[in-house]
């Protein structure tokens, strides 16, 4: 008892001492809050020289002088963030052309309102008066204005960088549909959503996160039709978030997941604008990350990672056949290695007999057993795609194609491997490019494993119990408090029928499904259906 009250007493000594160690640690936020809320003393001498001692030893920080009336002034700017041609036409020529003997010093309340109505021509101005708002907007890529004598600091936006035009998505390739995909400009993006949207009802929340990188986030839903528990339980986690940096969107999906040890993944993520609303008009919530061409989906469940954006594109008939073959070859990526190691280590007797001769003669010169044959080839296929993806695109694929074919002769020749192992491996890998979402893609190359280890130890058994606590896991999970296995598990037939195993006709697909809806579930007349023309 007295070593388990001294245990409990060190581990309570541990945290106090942790939690102190995290503030020393961090000074950053303390000297944030300080600059954030010291106000600017209205001497511009003095605030000049506080912000040269900030932006210390950064060269790209400019300063440009100016007089209005008989009032000094300077534009503080990021170069390589504003445009030049812009601050010269809305700022410093109608400044000259104003002249500097207009506005008398005893009139100096008078210069900030002569400013922006008589002077800047610029379209977006706002205006602070703490050393904290002049920093951001400075960062952010808007032009300061300080005149001396005013206690506020006007910012105009002049924001200009080099950027990726928009173009068609390199990770979703399309054969039917909008050929555009979101660029790592966040209002590129939004524009790209709202050309598609065209009501107010599509809203957008900014906010900001990342202590250092101060990154835009926007939120994006459909108001009337996503669940209003939904986006106040996502703007929650997005608010809550405290880190340093935001460099890619993944930083956001892994601080916002229901579920962060499972290996599947709660959060889709795409490049394509169409798929996005496509995604708000089923009633679920965008996240939009600056600096990243990736949008996050949330709630997403199990069956729409096996959704492509193409099904609603292609007539239904061709569509239900494209999702049947994805459903059979995602059960080929996950199980295939591992049948055929539990068949022919264990369960012979299941093979007939002519087979089981072939696959027994092309294992005669094969030292290994069954599983570690299956394992030598996973890892050499798996090690082969990605040094494809790693290596430059010209190359990458002609190295692991080759490389494949290469491999796998000679090994077969070598009696390391047999014939069937790799025909089995080639069907698994050609198996696992099939499904549309990467994200889910990768959960299933890392499973293949684990169902091998159990086919090798106990055959179909344990292909069995691998198959079984994979299925108790996938309907435990939650995303944002949706079931993932959802409308299987909680049943819901009518969407099961007509968009989980085959896509059925637009115009029987008159509501929205259950997942994050409001109350406005239909989505078009119960009368849509084409028929002949009655004359």
């Amino acid at each position: 008892m007295i070593d388990i009250i001294k245990s409990i007493k060190e581990f309570i000594t541990f945290l106090y001492h942790s939690s102190r160690s995290y503030n020393k640690e961090h000074p950053i936020e303390d000297e944030q809050n300080v600059l954030n809320n010291q106000i600017l003393t209205g001497n511009l001498n003095h605030d000049i020289q506080e912000f040269k001692m900030i932006f210390e030893r950064s060269s790209d920080i400019v300063y440009r002088e100016f007089q209005v009336g008989c009032q000094k002034g300077t534009l503080i700017f990021l170069d390589g963030l504003v445009s030049t041609e812009l601050m010269d036409a809305d700022i410093l020529k109608p400044l000259f052309n104003y002249g500097k003997d207009q506005v008398c010093p005893s009139e100096i309340h008078l210069i900030k309102q002569l400013l922006l109505e008589q002077v800047i021509t610029a379209a977006h101005i706002s205006e602070g008066q703490k050393i904290g708002d002049v920093i951001d907007h400075v960062l952010s890529g808007d032009t300061a204005v300080l005149i001396d004598g005013m206690q506020q600091a006007l910012f105009i936006s002049l924001q200009q960088w080099d950027k990726r035009s928009v173009e068609e998505s390199s990770t979703e390739p399309v054969v039917r549909g909008p050929r555009e995909g979101f660029t790592e400009n966040l209002r590129t993006n939004t524009t790209l959503i709202r050309r598609r949207l065209k009501t107010p009802k599509l809203k957008m929340e900014s906010t900001t996160v990342g202590r250092l990188s101060k990154t835009n986030i926007v939120m994006t839903y459909l108001e009337d039709i996503a669940d209003e528990s939904l986006v106040a339980e996502v703007r929650k986690r997005i608010h809550r978030i405290d880190i340093d940096a935001v460099l890619e969107s993944g930083y956001i999906e892994e601080l916002i997941s229901d579920n962060p040890f499972s290996i599947f993944p709660q959060v889709a993520y795409t490049e394509r604008p169409d798929k996005v609303v496509g995604n708000l008009l089923e009633g679920q919530v965008g996240i939009l990350i600056d600096t990243t061409p990736f949008c996050l989906i949330a709630p997403q469940t199990f069956f729409q990672f096996l959704q492509g954006t193409e099904d609603y594109y292609l007539r239904y008939p061709v569509a239900s056949f494209i999702r049947f073959i994805r459903y059979l070859f995602l059960l080929i990526s996950l199980l295939l290695p591992s049948l055929y190691i539990a068949v022919t280590t264990f369960h012979q007797e299941m093979i007939p007999t002519s087979l089981l001769l072939s696959v027994a003669s092309s294992r005669e010169t094969v030292p290994f057993p069954a599983f570690v044959e299956a394992l030598i080839m996973e890892i050499s296929f798996e090690g082969l795609r990605e040094a494809g993806v790693r290596m430059p695109r010209p190359v990458g694929q002609a190295v692991s194609i080759v490389g494949a074919l290469v491999i796998g002769q000679a090994a077969v020749q070598a009696g390391i491997v047999s014939s069937p192992m790799v025909m089995i491996v080639a069907l698994t890998g050609i198996a696992s490019f099939i499904n549309p979402s990467y994200n889910l893609g990768n959960s299933i190359r890392i499973l293949r494993f684990p169902m091998m280890i159990l086919a090798g130890v106990m055959g179909l058994y344990g292909v069995l119990l691998g198959a079984i606590a994979l299925q108790i896991h996938i309907c435990r999970l939650r995303s944002f408090g949706v079931p993932y296995f959802s409308p299987v598990a909680p049943m819901d037939a009518d969407s099961i029928l007509k968009d989980v195993i085959i896509r059925a006709p637009r115009w029987a697909m008159v509501k929205r499904p259950g997942l994050g809806v409001n109350h406005k579930t239909k989505r078009m007349k119960d009368t849509l259906r084409p028929g002949p023309h009655q004359k």
